[in-house]
């Protein structure tokens, strides 16, 4: 008998969404079935959630794929594996794990494709390991398979201080880029300096972007990672160098732009989202950040510790706060 069968029947707590909508649909239930791994699943026992801007905007109803009501918020996580279903090879039950991808990580448990789940290396606490699946995946994926960066380019991360700007300053700075960030506080600014940036600047002040282009004399940058592309692109398009590119990461609403300022400098501007990655990918960045954690330079920040009953604040802080510094994650009871 698998240890997936072994499992008993059994209730937990978690945040259940019944009705797409503000952040009061987000309602702690303490009866929700425990999960059941599947062939080629684990279960998790979560000991912390992260949580994501993406997660507000399923909850909203204004995603292009949005689940079965009822369900669990949530994709990253970190905990042990509890069980594992049949086929499963790579995890074994008390194993330390971080997971990119769970079926709703707002809860005590949850089940995830083994794929989506890695070893959490013994140098990082699982509220580090809680900020790895979204974040650094993203980051990585943006900064050295969409961009294709290289050692020595200038690399601007357009609001840095939260959890996937500080992974893409920490990637870039060990790759031996040069990061310049920009953030929205004099804390913010400070967060980035310490995790690889080179220069920072606030994209709160009037005139930053001019500022940012005498610090490169006025060549401007080789690649940017943009994380609010609805306020920024047009002014990201100026601050390129020839042949630049501009990762798209987040956005949240429409921008006018004139197309002519990509043409004088053939420059780029490309999405990046994270569920487009291919195994391949996913493997290559699992094995990277298992070099980052053992040399030190994967290091994730934790801007908000949330308890369970606290869902409906860390969605109305990661959506709202202006002055992110970190990631924003939940801890189980």
């Amino acid at each position: 008998m698998s240890t997936a069968r072994k499992v008993m029947s059994a209730v937990m707590k978690a945040i259940r969404v019944s009705e797409f909508g503000g952040e009061e649909v987000l309602k702690l239930q303490t009866d929700v079935p425990i999960p059941k791994p599947q062939i080629n699943q684990v279960l998790i026992k979560v000991f912390t959630a992260g949580v994501n801007p993406v997660d507000t905007y399923i909850r909203s109803g204004a995603y292009a794929r949005l689940p079965e009501l009822p369900y669990t918020p949530g994709n990253d996580c970190a905990g042990i594996i509890h069980a594992v279903g049949d086929n499963v090879k790579q995890f074994t039950k008390g194993q330390r794990i971080y997971c990119m991808r769970g079926e709703g990580t707002y809860g005590e448990y949850t089940v995830s494709d083994e794929e989506f789940v890695h070893p959490l290396h013994d140098n990082l606490s699982f509220s580090q390991g809680a900020a790895l699946g979204v974040a650094y995946f993203t980051a990585y994926r943006a900064l050295l398979i969409r961009a294709a960066a290289k050692p020595g380019e200038s690399v601007l991360v357009h609001g840095a201080s939260g959890g996937v700007g500080l992974a893409a300053c920490q990637i870039g700075h060990a790759r031996g880029m040069k990061v310049i960030g920009t953030a929205g506080s004099a804390e913010g600014m400070c967060i980035v300096s310490r995790n690889g940036a080179s220069k920072t600047f606030n994209h709160k002040e009037d005139g930053y972007a001019e500022k940012i282009s005498e610090y490169t004399d006025g060549e401007g940058v080789d690649v940017i990672i943009e994380m609010l592309a609805n306020v920024n692109l047009a002014t990201d398009l100026t601050l390129l160098k020839t042949n630049g590119k501009v990762v798209v990461v987040g956005n949240r609403g429409s921008i006018e732009i004139n197309p002519r300022l990509t043409m004088a400098k053939e420059s780029s501007i490309m999405g990046c989202m994270l569920w487009q990655m291919s195994k391949l990918e996913s493997q290559e960045i699992a094995a990277q950040l298992e070099v980052g954690a053992e040399q030190g330079w994967v290091k994730p920040v934790i801007g908000k510790d949330f308890s369970l009953d606290q869902a409906q604040d860390a969605h109305h802080l990661v959506i709202n706060n202006k002055t992110t510094t970190g990631k924003i994650i939940i801890s189980m009871p």
